[in-house]
């Protein structure tokens, strides 16, 4: 029998309901939270009033409770339709308009991570800024000091070309009294580089000291103290042919530019490079296109670029086959470099200075700038031997400050297009430099005093 008129499984029907929506109340607050959980109740509340009365039985007849009806379910639906609502999310798509950035977020309460916890990365501190000193001291242990193995192997491999060419001028020119071939340069003393890719062959020319006598360089058609003539003396009682080096006169005088040439078509075309090279494991090439008697040669583990400079030694002078470019014939070049080895050596020997060091940097800081090449060799070397009178503090912990001095005094000369020999200070050692050549070198030296680090780039 029904009770208020609707049948007994209905309303067990509506019980079952109205449970399962209490349930669904009890647990809404634990996965909604406070304000979703009251938003789901007012809702549910009104949706079972609707409900309710669709399934109770209507006063059919009755205006009054008609009415009462729908202002109940109206006033429902309103308040169904005034709930408010949670915030939608606007969409990451959406660029055109900015996100929505609440008031104030609620501090968010410590969450439980059941993934494992990351090891924080340590971001690199920042690279430390290097001092002057630092950078000069870190440029010559990098690009300067090299492994004393392949030093050894350098200086082996430079014996033993040595030997074989001494061996074959005794065999093809055996009437020409050349001297024992000696090594010379950086590889050998280690003063201007410690780099091992450049030797210098010494070639002795033993002149009869009765025959032939110097012509100084002021005399000479170039005016330069630094080149020097050797003339053929006392024609009228030793004719030619009484010196075996009479086949290299030009008019009166012993021609460097016929002894090169004599010796440049041996290297090129008359020793057998190829045999000599296999004995030794390398690969030797004579350079053709050169004016100077040069060997390329590479190793495995080293390559060196030898010269070979036939000399004389008369009258306390070492001259050089090495004649200025252009077309004067017969001029040899005096050459300081045993001087300046054997002063540089003394000057570090007596305070234990950074002599050597300094001009290491300075020396392979110009070879490898195209604007300053030129200064490189004897030039840095006398502007240095230069300050040896001034009383400076050379220890190594000074080495900023020398390597600063240096550039200074540089700009100094080349102001004045004057750099005067340590040993003759008639020879103007920059008196071979264009204009523009001394303007582009003071112009960069000056900038490196302000910008230390200006030379050291990519070095």
């Amino acid at each position: 029998m029904a009770e208020f008129g609707r049948p007994r499984g209905k309303r067990q029907e509506d019980s079952g309901l109205g449970s399962v929506l209490d349930v669904l109340l009890a647990n809404a607050r634990l996965v909604l939270g406070v304000s979703g959980a009251a938003i789901l109740a007012i809702a549910t509340l009104a949706v079972k009033r609707l409900i309710d009365r669709a399934t109770s039985p209507r006063d059919e007849g009755d205006p009054k409770a008609e009415q009462k009806t729908l202002e109940e379910s109206w006033q429902d639906l309103a308040l169904i339709k005034t709930t408010p609502k949670p915030a939608k999310k606007q969409r990451r798509e959406d660029l055109s308009e900015p996100l929505l950035v609440p008031a104030q977020s609620p501090a968010p309460g410590p969450r439980v991570c059941s993934a494992p916890l990351e090891t924080p990365q340590v971001e690199p501190s920042p690279p430390r800024c290097l001092t002057l000193q630092e950078k000069l001291l870190l440029h010559y242990s990098s690009r300067l000091a090299k492994p004393k193995a392949e030093a050894s192997l350098a200086r082996q491999l430079a014996r033993g070309i040595c030997t074989q060419l001494q061996s074959f001028l005794r065999n093809k020119c055996p009437e020409l009294p050349f001297g024992c071939l000696s090594l010379s340069g950086p590889l050998l003393d280690g003063v201007g580089a410690l780099a091992v890719d450049r030797v210098h062959f010494m070639l002795p020319v033993a002149l009869e000291a009765a025959l032939w006598s110097l012509i100084p360089g002021e005399d000479t058609v170039v005016r330069n103290p630094q080149y020097w003539m050797i003339k053929r003396t006392d024609l009228e009682y030793f004719p030619r042919g009484c010196s075996p080096w009479d086949r290299f006169m030009v008019g009166q005088y012993l021609s460097s530019n016929a002894l090169n040439e004599t010796l440049h078509k041996m290297l090129v075309a008359s020793i057998n490079w190829p045999a000599i090279g296999s004995l030794l494991g390398s690969i030797i090439h004579p350079v053709v296109a050169s004016q100077e008697l040069k060997l390329e040669v590479k190793h495995d583990q080293v390559e060196l670029s030898i010269t070979l400079f036939p000399v004389v030694e008369m009258e306390d002078k070492v001259l050089l086959a090495a004649p200025p470019e252009g077309l004067v014939e017969n001029l040899w070049l005096e050459s300081f470099y045993r001087a300046e080895v054997s002063k540089v050596k003394e000057l570090d020997a007596g305070d234990s200075g950074a002599w050597q060091r300094c001009l290491c940097i300075l020396n392979d800081i110009c070879r490898s700038h195209p604007a300053l090449y030129k200064l490189s060799g004897s030039p840095l070397t006398h502007a240095i031997l230069h300050l040896s009178g001034t009383g400076l503090d050379w220890a190594e912990e000074s080495l900023a400050d020398r390597y600063q001095q240096v550039l200074e005094e540089l700009i100094g000369y080349l102001e004045k297009g004057v750099l005067p020999s340590y040993f003759n200070h008639k020879i103007n050692l920059l008196c071979e430099l264009a204009e523009e050549e001394i303007d582009e070198m003071g112009f960069l030296l000056y900038r490196a005093i302000s910008e230390p680090e200006l030379l050291l780039k990519d070095k």
